[in-house]
């Protein structure tokens, strides 16, 4: 058997009959003996050494358990100093307690079919010890103070592993019974313990040296004695004695016998009530359970009934929440797509800027710096020019009242002053008197001011210019795009997903981004524009007639990039070809190298880069279009014009609309309306976050994007034509 075991639980019987000997120990008039035995203990419980100390009980039986040791922790053997007969056989004990000799009124000690490996020096000091039972145990020698146990009448140490007997065994006169393992032993010799218990203790009398005398001379106290007295008598004290003590001792243990078997009765008793009892309590559980039964079948077919409308309501919603985020999937798709190309637009837009800059640069200085010749100031058409000078400050002005509406409600906003309103009330006025005049008065102040001629030219400048008018055509697509992009982004806060929400905030931010670079550019632009026209004014101070007239009526009549690439050389339908594909902004390069179309059919997308068209998307589209172009001309001789014809136009302002870098796909924007007053139109961008979520009303007192709790670095207001 191994030397270490777990603890086990008790099974319920178990714990029930420990219970219940706790119990009758605990009765008036019982006995004093505590039975705790076939209770599946693994150690002695608290409560059975309180019951002994406090009751005096003289008998302790514990046999077959599963005690580990004797003595639990916060627990003394004095408690059970009382203790007379003391039976651990069928456990586990590895060990006895070493202050064991502390039960000096213990007469039987029974450790049978336990695991001990040796016995305590202490036992020595249980001198009214008359029955000691080691059999079955591990034991290989016995302790010297063995033979102080002067009261010692039955000893059996067989199933051990012992070779030796202590020749102080000689010491104990009153042994009667000693049952050992003959064929094991050394000493004594096998002979002399296989003769008997008399012949082992005249062998240990001669080896010690005494006298040996029977154990019938000496007599022993009962067990009921207090073991003050002598344990010996003399030598020839009358036997009668002992006969009858011991058939007292013999009785007393017989009406032990006789008050167990009553008590097991009784117990019989009281287990068959509890049966009884136990019968009527689950007849009445499963009168209940059947009436439970009933009410939860009524509730579960109920509660089927609600499962299946509100599985169906589930199913419908699920259906519909499909179909939304189906739809929302493709409108990311889409803008993603579009905001994709911008991006890679506004790239080869930027590469290119430099190229296009100084070329646009080195036309406008050339042309607009050069001398007036006699030609040109004879050839004034100086009503047409001041008609159209009259028609721009026009716009000019509508657009300078509506900037000037703009200012002055927000400054009513911050202020709240009157003044301000009568001061915009004096500019209506202003304009409307400006607007009533008549046209031929127009006209006429127009040509004697110059000051106004010079603001009608700034005017048409900035409008015909066309890098200008690219930045404005991005700027107008950006802003588009992040409207969009805040109206998804709500629509998605309303169906609380957050599937491609990191996406939409990186494709809002990049927009922000580039909207500022572009803000920039344009500033840039309109500065150098300044400049030039600062240049002209100076070339203006020789006092020239009618020079801002003449430089109105020549930037008229410029003709349009790609219609003078065409009369320098370039063939019509390269022209219309990169125009088409949003190149145009290479035109200067294509007539620089004066490439043509069957010179490209030749060329790889290498070439194409070494000569300027960085974009790989765009050399494998320009090569393959002019292929097509090529064997379309091949099929039709008379579609493909002769080399240098060009198709004489006459000069013509370019249509109002400019191609812009961006997809020319029209994007139908819906009205977003102000998440502060839920009432206005969504007119304001806040940047650096890009949103589109409040209207000029509300978003004068706002520091912080009511979106994205993000600081608020610029405001732009947003201008949607019709």
């Amino acid at each position: 058997m191994p030397l270490f075991f777990r603890k086990r639980k008790p099974s319920e019987e178990a714990r029930k009959r420990l219970e219940y000997q706790m119990c009758l120990a605990k009765e008036a008039g019982a006995d004093d003996i505590l039975d705790i035995s076939k209770c599946e203990l693994s150690e002695i419980p608290f409560g059975a050494f309180a019951t002994c100390k406090v009751l005096q009980k003289k008998v302790l039986i514990v046999h077959t358990n599963h005690l580990t040791s004797l003595l639990p922790k916060s627990c003394s053997l004095l408690s059970l100093a009382t203790i007379k007969v003391l039976d651990l056989h069928d456990n586990q004990l590895t060990a006895l307690p070493d202050d064991l000799g502390q039960l000096t009124a213990l007469q039987v000690l029974n450790v049978e079919r336990n695991q001990l490996m040796q016995l305590p020096r202490s036992i020595g000091n249980l001198t009214q010890l008359q029955t000691l039972n080691v059999k079955d145990n591990k034991l290989k020698e016995l302790p010297d103070t063995l033979g102080e146990l002067r009261s010692l009448r039955t000893l059996n140490i067989s199933g051990n592993e012992i070779q030796r007997l202590p020749q102080m065994l000689a010491h104990i006169r009153t042994l009667e019974m000693l049952s050992l393992d003959a064929s094991a032993m050394v000493y004594p010799p096998r002979e002399v313990c296989g003769a008997g218990t008399a012949a082992i203790l005249q062998f240990l009398c001669k080896e010690s040296g005494l006298e040996y005398y029977p154990p019938s001379q000496y007599l022993l106290p009962v067990l009921e004695q207090d073991g003050t007295e002598n344990s010996r008598d003399s030598p020839d004290g009358p036997t009668d004695r002992f006969s009858r003590e011991e058939l007292e001792w013999q009785n007393r243990f017989s009406d032990y016998e006789k008050r167990k078997e009553q008590k097991m009765l009784e117990k019989l008793e009281f287990e068959r009530r509890l049966e009884l009892g136990q019968r009527e309590h689950a007849q009445l559980l499963q009168q209940s359970s059947s009436q439970k039964d009933e009410i939860l079948q009524t509730v579960k077919e109920e509660q089927s009934r609600l499962e299946q409308g509100l599985s169906e309501h589930q199913r419908h919603l699920d259906a519909e929440r499909q179909r939304l985020q189906e739809q929302l999937k493709q409108t990311e798709q889409n803008i993603s797509s579009r905001i994709q190309k911008l991006l890679q637009d506004n790239r080869r837009q930027k590469k290119s800027s430099e190229i296009l800059k100084s070329l646009e640069n080195e036309r406008i200085r050339m042309e607009q710096l050069m001398s007036i010749t006699q030609e040109e100031t004879e050839n004034l058409r100086r009503r047409d020019v001041a008609s159209a000078m009259q028609q721009m400050l026009t716009e000019s002005c509508k657009n300078r009242l509506i900037q000037m509406a703009y200012e002055s409600q927000r400054q009513n906003l911050v202020q709240q002053a009157c003044s301000s309103m009568a001061e915009m009330d004096e500019r209506f006025q202003q304009i409307l008197s400006w607007q009533q005049m008549d046209q031929n008065k127009a006209i006429s102040q127009i040509l004697q001011e110059s000051a106004m001629q010079k603001a009608a030219f700034e005017a048409l400048q900035v409008k015909k210019d066309l890098m200008h008018r690219q930045i404005r055509g991005q700027i107008k697509l950006i802003e588009t795009e992040l409207l969009q992009l805040t109206q998804l982004e709500l629509k998605r806060k309303s169906l609380d997903t957050e599937s491609l929400q990191e996406m939409i905030s990186e494709q809002r931010w990049a927009l922000s981004s580039l909207l500022q670079q572009l803000l920039k550019e344009k500033q840039q632009r309109e500065e150098e524009l300044r400049e030039i026209l600062t240049e002209l004014e100076a070339k203006s101070e020789t006092r020239q007639e009618n020079y801002w007239l003449i430089q109105y009526q020549r930037l008229l009549n410029q003709k349009p990039l790609s219609l003078k690439l065409q009369e320098e050389g370039m063939e019509r339908q390269l022209v219309a070809l990169l125009e088409e594909l949003s190149a145009e902004h290479y035109l200067p390069i294509f007539a620089h190298h004066r490439l043509s179309l069957d010179l490209l059919s030749q060329m790889s997308p290498g070439d194409l880069a070494k000569v300027g068209v960085s974009e790989a998307g765009l050399q494998h589209e320009i090569l393959r279009r002019v292929q097509e172009l090529l064997d379309a001309a091949r099929i039709q001789p008379e579609l493909k014009p002769p080399m240098g014809e060009v198709t004489p136009t006459a000069p013509q302002e370019p249509p109002e609309s400019v191609r812009p870098s961006a997809p020319p796909a029209e994007l139908e924007v819906q009205a977003s309306e102000c998440v502060v007053c839920l009432e206005r139109e969504a007119q304001m961008i806040f940047l650096n976050c890009g949103h589109v979520c409040c209207c000029q009303q509300c978003c004068q007192p706002l520091r912080t994007c009511p979106l994205c709790r993000q600081d608020i670095a610029q405001r732009l207001r947003i201008y949607h034509s019709s």
